[in-house]
């Protein structure tokens, strides 16, 4: 009796295991943009504030994480939502800096669903700044990047 609870509880577990596995790839073939390089670290930054100097904390930051572990060993992601898109469009008081960070491997999103209501809004058109590449949504983007195992970070 024994072995044949055995046998049970370990085909129930196996197909929960598939079940899990099944589901996460399903999860990965619908990601809003794709997942940067495998790398030992990586860390997602929120940004929702219109506030230079909460944006510039945040640059600081992916710039200090980023010297401490060494540039090819972490991804990170600056993921901008609600008025913090303000802070990734080309006349924002940072543009200069996240063009410039963009080409040290820190990548910038922007939130689709924020760009829309604000176009909508103000009939102006979002322009983001070089180096920014917009997303569908900020939030769903940040969950992805937690789902494949990114630290979440908001300064």
């Amino acid at each position: 009796m024994k072995s044949v609870m055995s046998k049970i509880v370990v085909a129930m577990v196996s197909l929960g295991l598939l079940a899990g596995l099944s589901t996460a790839v399903v999860a990965a073939e619908k990601l809003s943009a794709p997942i940067l390089p495998k790398r030992t670290h990586n860390m997602v930054i929120q940004l929702s504030e219109d506030n230079e100097k909460v944006a510039n904390l945040a640059l600081n930051n992916a710039v200090n994480v980023q010297k401490e572990i060494g540039m090819d060993d972490i991804n990170i992601e600056v993921v901008a939502y609600g008025p913090g898109l303000k802070m990734l469009v080309k006349d924002s008081p940072v543009a200069q800096r996240i063009k410039d960070l963009s080409v040290q491997n820190i990548s910038f999103a922007a939130c689709g669903n924020t760009a829309k209501k604000w176009e909508k809004d103000t009939g102006v058109k979002v322009e983001l700044t070089e180096g920014a590449h917009m997303v569908p949504a900020g939030i769903v983007r940040i969950l992805e990047l937690q789902e494949h195992g990114y630290g979440y970070i908001r300064p």
